[in-house]
């Protein structure tokens, strides 16, 4: 199946949104629902194998997000992200399905993104559906219904507050409907009621959970760039609340493009 689509894979599927995509050659490969699914990149979007459903894939990669007019708007806030928008055109922001964004963001504190694939793959082969090749990731009650086996994840410290985000999910206590028809600061502020989420991570829930774009989450690279660049420092809040009103409605689109700023690869030397 071809999918029409203005969007570059590599960039898109490889900086860390989401963490169960694996580059295989050529091609993509990764696990949306019960569907094993792998990518090639063509001349007009993309060739897809394992889903049959294009409207899955067009929601996932945002087709209805403009990229062009986002790029404009970002572009005009500031000079330094519009040469970078012009050096990695067709990344796209992805849309994440709620329940699994929320329980990898909550794996994915202090850890790199390497560790964070590993951990969420492991949580897959403990729990998840068997689809062959790999396994689904896992729903409430399927985590809920073995959770003895949690230790074999090798989740350390994040173990016990992954088994109380599934309960709560379950009995209804997190109802991620209800957070999903919130605006973003009200979004924002009930998952950070979720043992576990402090503001990255719901800013990174908002942005590829629930598609705020105008969420901006910082993390040490972020707070780097905002320094190193525009001499933006402080509090978590100060630094991203910075960043939405420099960037405005795009600003999670302006983030990724910061996120992966060659100046802040150069300092670092990551």
């Amino acid at each position: 199946m071809q999918i029409e689509l203005d969007v570059s894979l590599d960039p898109t599927l490889g900086c860390g949104q989401a963490h169960r995509w694996r580059k295989v050659g050529d091609r993509w490969n990764g696990v949306l629902g019960e569907s094993i699914v792998n990518l090639r990149e063509n001349a007009y979007g993309f060739d897809a194998e394992g889903c049959s459903d294009k409207g899955v894939l067009n929601e996932y990669f945002r087709s209805g997000d403009d990229l062009s007019e986002i790029i404009r708007e970002i572009s005009d806030a500031d000079a330094y992200v519009a040469s970078l928008s012009s050096s990695c055109p067709g990344m796209r922001i992805l849309k994440q399905e709620p329940w699994e964004c929320l329980a990898t963001y909550v794996l994915a504190t202090n850890v790199n993104v390497k560790r964070i694939a590993k951990m969420v793959e492991s949580v897959c082969d403990t729990f998840g559906k068997n689809l062959g090749e790999r396994r689904a990731f896992p729903t409430p009650k399927q985590i809920l219904d073995k959770q003895e086996e949690i230790p074999c994840c090798r989740l350390g410290y994040r173990q016990d507050r992954f088994i109380e985000l599934a309960e709560r999910t379950e009995n209804g206590a997190i109802d991620l409907e209800a957070i999903g028809e919130a605006g973003y600061s009200e979004c924002v502020g009930r998952l950070i009621e979720i043992n576990g989420v402090g503001p990255k991570v719901a800013d990174c829930v908002a942005l590829f959970g629930f598609g705020h774009l105008e969420a901006f989450p910082v993390d040490a690279r972020i707070s780097k760039c905002l320094n190193e660049m525009y001499g933006v420092t402080g509090s978590y809040k100060v630094m991203s609340e910075f960043g939405r009103k420099k960037f405005g409605r795009y600003a999670g689109y302006a983030q990724e493009f910061l996120y992966h700023s060659p100046f802040i690869t150069n300092k670092n030397g990551d």
